[in-house]
């Protein structure tokens, strides 16, 4: 199994419309994509009209991120309207091996 992290930053006063956003932009489409195994939406306020906004997604192995984020899984996978919210256009990708799990994902 494969976890892929995706982070970026918000005005704080936007965030709850970019959650809304991302449900129906990358959170469904990681859920139409063969292969996903579930998803998570992480938040948490920096302070300074800030906040983080993190996805976390389970799948069942590299080729089948790729069928979400293409040939260059470590590009971050933006839709239009992402650059109406983002502070920081340059988004971090990290994927992790998970060799243990106590979750039924």
């Amino acid at each position: 199994m494969i976890a892929r992290t995706w982070r970026g930053l918000v005005a704080t006063d936007r965030a709850d419309e970019y959650m809304g956003f991302i449900e129906r932009t990358g959170l469904s489409e990681y859920g139409d994509t063969p292969g996903n195994l579930g998803a998570y939406l992480l938040r948490r306020d920096l302070g300074g009209g800030r906040t983080e906004v993190v996805t976390l997604s389970f799948w069942e192995s590299m080729d089948a991120v790729r069928r979400f984020a293409g040939d260059d899984p470590e590009k971050a996978v933006l839709y239009p309207g992402d650059e109406n919210y983002l502070l920081d256009p340059d988004t971090a990708i990290a994927h992790f091996e998970v060799p243990w799990s106590s979750s039924s994902l």
